[in-house]
């Protein structure tokens, strides 16, 4: 009996020490840190199985999610608590280029996209090898445009930024003139053009750029004392029409902004080769909040110029947002990037069709003209699938299309603000789903009532 208990108590012994090793190993050995991403983890998944009625989302960064429960955040012309109420004559917005198309397709992907970002993740200014920049996301870039074929970028360096917005203005106070103040650098773009060229080189009031309107305006007017810097969008916000460069010769500099030159947008003819080139995640993943684009430059005493402006700006972009462009560009180059350009491209060429064909029967309205194309990503001739419409109000009477469209509850950007006749409206098709499909029918009841 005694021999019994001995051997019992032995084994209880063995167990309980086995057993506080274990216990010991799991806190100090490697165990914690698995149950802390395990922590996070479920924490994401609690708030993103929130239901808003397929109208909102709800972030763990919402409303309420500091003293309980996170509230849904509610698309446009939805509310309540779930988003499940339809605001009937609420007013559409499509002015925003918020690239809200690809949501869905970023849902279907939620664990290989996902990131967990400890509290001492990067906590330093700078990579170990002192710059601002992550080796492994630049090399990530470059194999991504490899991939798609849309920029070549042998012989280029690279700089991050805070989106484009900030890489364009960069870009100007690097190319414009330093040494001669009484004859700042001319800034030019073809209209229409993008509202932020001429509302940040106005508002930075510098003495080494001015903004001088329409390129085609100085094409053969060209003062021999001036510098110009021409701004290239393409393809073109608003009108999507693949652009070139209007000025040449040895006075003119030149910023291509290829923010929109991807697959889902349009067709990709030919790697660009341009000295300076500009492109942003937001267009291209639709992470606009993350705030991330790169230039690829060519000269190196512009690159240096544009890399103190960075440095001295911003000091460079947050590690946790190279950590997310890092992880979100390995998925666009599963496949080789065929998943998810083909979404978006399916998604804008449908959206694109779709109000095309209400309005073809107009007669008060019109869309800009795009034709099909030949694509090297794609290897066939490409229907349209531009980020905006044109919008032009061809009645004599509708002279200000905006307010036209404005007395509908619809809310577009005005045509003057890209240079433009007020009779033209751009309207963005990139926004969610509920935003779209309300567009689509106020624009169909305006067509109606043509005839009424």
């Amino acid at each position: 009996m005694t021999t019994v208990q001995s051997i019992t108590y032995t084994f209880f012994l063995i167990c309980s020490i086995t057993l506080n090793v274990l216990m010991i190993n799991f806190y100090f050995g490697g165990g914690w840190e698995q149950r802390w991403t395990k922590l996070a983890a479920e924490e994401a998944e609690n708030v993103a199985s929130i239901s808003c009625s397929g109208h909102g989302r709800a972030f763990l960064d919402s409303l309420g999610a500091g003293i309980g429960k996170p509230i849904c955040e509610c698309n446009a012309c939805f509310k309540g608590s779930d988003c499940a109420e339809f605001v009937p004559d609420c007013v559409v917005d499509a002015d925003s280029g918020d690239p809200m198309f690809l949501e869905p397709f970023w849902l279907k992907h939620a664990a290989s996209s996902a990131v967990v970002v400890p509290g001492w993740h990067r906590m330093s200014y700078e990579f170990n090898d002192c710059s601002l920049i992550s080796k492994e996301l630049k090399m990530l870039i470059r194999k991504l445009h490899a991939t798609v074929g849309n920029a070549n970028t042998d012989g280029r360096y690279m700089i991050f930024g805070a989106g484009a917005t900030q890489l364009l203005n960069a870009a100007v106070h690097s190319l414009s003139s330093h040494d001669d103040p009484s004859s700042p650098s001319r800034i030019v773009a073809s209209v229409p053009y993008y509202p932020v060229y001429k509302e940040q080189t106005q508002f930075f009031q510098s003495n080494n750029y001015k903004f001088s309107g329409e390129t085609s305006m100085w094409k053969d007017n060209m003062d021999s004392l001036s510098n110009y810097i021409e701004f290239v969008t393409s393809p073109n916000n608003p009108d999507g029409q693949l652009k070139k460069a209007v000025l040449q010769g040895p006075s003119v500099k030149t910023i291509h902004d290829l923010a929109y030159f991807w697959p889902h947008f349009t067709p990709i003819p030919a790697p660009a080769d341009e000295d300076l080139m500009v492109f942003t995640i937001s267009k291209l993943t639709g992470h606009a909040g993350s705030r991330f684009g790169w230039a690829l430059i060519k000269n190196e005493a512009v690159y240096q110029r544009m890399l103190a402006y960075m440095s001295l700006s911003t000091h460079g972009v947050p590690r946790e947002t190279q950590l997310r462009v890092l992880k979100l560009l390995k998925v666009v180059l599963e496949e080789k990037g065929r998943e998810m350009f083909e979404f978006g491209y399916e998604a804008m060429r449908n959206r694109w069709k779709k109000l095309s064909k209400i309005l073809s029967i107009s007669k008060r309205f019109s869309l800009q003209d795009l034709e099909y194309q030949n694509c090297s990503f794609s290897k066939r001739f490409r229907a349209p699938s531009p980020a905006f419409a044109w919008l032009k109000c061809e009645k004599e009477e509708d002279k200000n299309c905006f307010e036209v469209l404005k007395t509908s509850n619809i809310i577009g950007r005005e045509g003057s603000l890209f240079g433009a006749e007020s009779r033209f409206v751009r309207l963005s098709l990139v926004k969610s789903h509920d935003d779209f499909d309300l567009l689509l029918r106020r624009m169909e009841t305006l067509v109606v009532l043509e005839e009424k």
